[in-house]
């Protein structure tokens, strides 16, 4: 499938798949081959299909990508009230969640732009003890450019969703 034609399609079900479950997972493979998955609750998405996320608390994750810069960015709506409206249609509204497939780039300094989005995303958080402790201390991101990606799939109730291209 068209990752580009698909992008909006993608990018809402990340974006839902935020929504509900406040994070995505990375996954990524060390030199030995061992898998590592990263749940990171800063991923933004843009129009190119790329993205950019906060790196902090990923000591595996730089580690691994440092080896071997592929990784997979998993994402699934996880909302009780979409999955009930789903069953009880015997069909999903819209695709429940979706793999992206990628390289990670370096570490470098967020920008501006970058501080401001992050910013807006935890505000609601910011007057809670646990958010301070988490999300205080951002200021460098990472790239990934996304080259494929590939629906999570239950045939009987997804007819009609990602049909083209």
């Amino acid at each position: 499938m068209n990752i580009k034609q698909h992008w909006l399609e993608i990018t809402n079900v990340i974006q839902q798949a935020q929504k509900s479950n406040m994070h995505c997972a990375i996954a990524s493979v060390d030199e030995n081959g061992i898998p590592n998955i990263t749940p990171i609750g800063t991923v933004f998405l843009r129009d190119d299909q790329s993205a950019y996320f906060f790196d902090s608390f990923t000591s595996q994750l730089a580690s691994n990508v440092q080896h071997n810069p592929n990784v997979c960015l998993s994402a699934v709506n996880s909302s009780t009230m979409y999955w009930l409206k789903s069953f009880f249609k015997g069909r999903f509204s819209s695709a429940p969640g979706v793999r992206l497939y990628g390289t990670m780039g370096p570490l470098r300094a967020a920008t501006q732009e970058e501080l401001t989005a992050v910013a807006k995303r935890i505000k609601p958080k910011k007057l809670f003890k646990g958010s301070k402790l988490i999300w205080s201390d951002f200021t460098h991101v990472r790239d990934i450019k996304f080259t494929e990606f590939r629906p999570v799939q239950y045939p009987k109730m997804m007819e009609g969703l990602w049909e083209r291209g």
